[in-house]
């Protein structure tokens, strides 16, 4: 199936409840999303509201009840494991709000990581990953592991982390929600830069007012459906 002109991402229809019978909490009710290239797009809404299921079906960590999602005009709903896996790992970079970072891992080696794990040789790994290390300010921050790092720094780490990927679309939930508010900024000067230089897709999920007051389109999440 083609995709939608321009799009990167986009879902139709989409519904996702959790629980069963009695119990069963629908959390999204037929929400229809569509990202297109160096777009960025701010979701806000209560808590609970579906925000973080929203983004986990969009990157396909989450299967939909009902409803499609394509990325670069690929259903996820068509793919296999190792298929939807080869998309997160090439097309989709994902940000959370606590960084996620291997304890054991320095930062060159948490960044590393995605590009091992799709099996790029070792002159690609190092080159593609200090550089990215590098962009986000951390060259001097290598070697260091996440405890030795500030959260502003960890956060950076992660970033680069997603990134260094190149991928299309970035999915970013509450990416400043653990950072003092001049860290916040910092973080999220650095993201909007270097989506602007890439064209890069993003999703941000957040509360905070100077995030959204920057994203190209603005939702809200209202009773699992988007306003």
């Amino acid at each position: 199936m083609n995709s939608k002109s321009g799009s990167i991402l986009s879902c139709t229809n989409v519904y996702k409840s959790f629980g069963v019978s009695k119990e069963k909490v629908e959390v999204l009710r037929g929400v229809s999303l569509t990202v297109e290239k160096g777009e960025s797009i701010a979701i806000t809404g209560a808590s609970g509201s579906g925000k973080s299921t929203l983004l986990h079906v969009l990157g396909g960590l989450d299967f939909a009840d009902s409803g499609e999602v394509q990325f670069e005009g690929r259903c996820f709903s068509m793919l296999s494991d190792s298929e939807r896996g080869q998309v997160r790992n090439t097309g989709i970079g994902f940000v959370y709000q606590f960084h996620h970072l291997l304890k054991e891992f320095s930062a060159y080696e948490n960044v590393s990581l995605p590009l091992s794990i799709r099996g790029d040789n070792s002159a690609q790994i190092k080159e593609q990953a200090e550089n990215i290390l590098c962009e986000v300010g951390m060259q001097d921050r290598l070697h260091h592991f996440p405890s030795q790092l500030s959260g502003g720094e960890r956060q950076r780490v992660a970033l680069a982390r997603a990134l260094v990927t190149q991928p299309k679309c970035i999915l970013a939930d509450e990416p400043t929600g653990n950072l003092d508010q001049k860290t916040a900024n910092q973080v999220m000067d650095l993201l909007f830069k270097v989506q602007g230089e890439r064209e890069i897709a993003m999703v941000v999920v957040t509360h905070d007012e100077a995030i959204y007051s920057q994203m190209s389109k603005n939702f809200s999440l209202n009773d699992g459906k988007i306003v």
